[in-house]
């Protein structure tokens, strides 16, 4: 079959080529911008990418068009698609018709904690031998692909709950039906779809309907947002999870500088390990992943042991480079709490260090101005804060972190930014780069500039 994927290069629709090649399709696709790395993975799968959305790439017809959601109306593929009554679906629900029907969907929602999540459950399979599917919303470093078919039974996705399509308003996660579902934990986000918080507990409400009686569902037993959604209706047995209270599963750092964790279940087991990553926000990702995967039969103490090895993924705090003992991090934080929960995590890491964070505001919802009131409290843990304001905010979101003080740095120009990081850090500092876009390869900028001072002296 000829699938034609309109889209192609976000993360989600790139790994829906690859599980349709890996699936024995002929695949091609087009995107808006064609560039690496989505467009070089893509390639190396003989899948070829068109640039642009001329209508003329729908010749000869394909069998079938998958449709991203950043497609909508009026643009001129899509006109040509649904004029032509070319056959078409959405992502999600292809991925759920094509490649997760008959399979053990583990599914992993929230507002924030998806992806690492996500990829320390796909990991903690794949280390117990077996081989799951995945279609993760980043990379993680373990197996360097956000997707892959798998080899066995189960099935780990990241389950976001942002709308499907032009054509299908409902979040994607409805699609996939899961066995095994995970809720992180809640918030108001999306402020570009959702009016509220109630319209997003409706979604996950719509969600729980689908997990079966003899599912599991495991949820955060810290998170009143999330216990509304069970308050809601909920038919299938729940496990709560908690870094703080006593729960069905439960995780505590053993030291200080959060390097080992222990993670026990109620009545059973009790595993302790060292681990790569920090801050109690990854530890409640690590408990819920633990918790998920013993559906699958793997043991709390197998689990928790492969977790030792779990490298992180890409884009979560990943440190991409220390040069002249300043250390750089690149990551997705783009909302309050985690840009805090980050900071903190940070912190208690590295005790003594000066935590420089560079953030550009460029979510919906933050442009929105919904998010002012708690971005300066969020950003409060750092030492030195270097904001890009784009110019579409106004005058309020510069009132809304004005409360920083000296600490704050504001630029207009990603080369400025660069500038002025470069003039002030020091030997030791820790320095986050937290964007959910590409902030203008100031992070590349700012490396290439700390390299060449340290090779000249200058």
């Amino acid at each position: 079959m000829h699938i034609h994927i309109l889209g192609i290069c976000g993360t989600f629709m790139g790994g829906i080529a690859a599980l349709a090649r890996a699936a024995g399709h002929q695949v091609t696709g087009s995107d808006a911008n064609v560039y690496p790395p989505m467009s070089t993975q893509l390639r190396n799968l003989g899948i070829d990418i068109i640039e642009g959305y001329d209508p003329a790439q729908l010749d000869p017809i394909p069998d079938y068009v998958v449709v991203g959601n950043a497609m909508s109306r009026g643009n001129p593929v899509v006109e040509a698609m649904l004029d032509r009554r070319i056959p078409y679906c959405s992502g999600p629900q292809w991925l759920s018709e094509h490649v997760m029907h008959k399979r053990h969907v583990m599914a992993v929602s929230g507002t924030h904690g998806k992806t690492t999540t996500a990829s320390m459950l796909a990991w903690i399979l794949e280390d117990a031998g077996l081989s799951p599917g995945f279609l993760i919303g980043g990379v993680p470093a373990n197996f360097e692909v956000s997707a892959s078919f798998g080899d066995s039974e189960y099935f780990v996705v990241e389950a976001d709950e942002y709308d499907t399509a032009f054509f299908d308003k409902r979040a994607k996660f409805v699609h996939y039906r899961p066995q095994t579902l995970i809720i992180n934990n809640l918030e108001f986000d999306h402020a570009d779809i959702y009016a509220d918080l109630d319209a997003i507990l409706w979604q996950f409400h719509q969600l729980m309907r689908m997990v079966p009686g003899n599912g599991r569902v495991i949820i955060n037993g810290d998170d009143a947002n999330v216990s509304k959604v069970i308050e809601q209706g909920c038919w299938t047995p729940v496990e709560r999870f908690s870094c703080q209270d006593e729960a069905d599963w439960n995780a505590r750092f053993t030291d200080s500088g959060e390097r080992r964790i222990s993670i026990a279940q109620r009545g059973g087991a009790v595993a302790e390990s060292a681990w790569k990553l920090g801050g109690t926000y990854n530890l409640e990702n690590a408990v819920a992943a633990v918790a998920a995967a013993q559906s699958a039969g793997v043991s709390v103490a197998r689990a928790v042991d492969a977790l030792s090895r779990f490298n992180g993924v890409k884009r979560r705090m990943e440190r991409t480079a220390t040069v002249s003992d300043i250390a750089i991090y690149d990551d997705f934080a783009h909302h309050p709490t985690a840009i805090r929960r980050t900071i903190e995590g940070l912190r208690k890491r590295f005790p003594g260090q000066r935590i420089v964070v560079a953030f550009e505001p460029r979510s919906n919802t933050m442009k929105m101005g919904l998010q002012n009131d708690a971005l300066a409290g969020s950003l409060d843990g750092a030492d030195l804060i270097f904001v890009y304001r784009p110019e579409e905010l106004d005058e309020k979101f510069d009132a809304s972190i004005g409360s920083l003080g000296s600490r704050l740095t504001v630029c207009m120009d990603y080369d400025d930014l660069v500038s002025g990081l470069e003039s002030k850090l020091l030997a030791g500092d820790q320095l986050v780069f937290m964007s959910n876009g590409g902030f203008g390869a100031a992070r590349q900028k700012l490396t290439m500039a700390l390299q060449k001072k340290r090779l000249t002296g200058n």
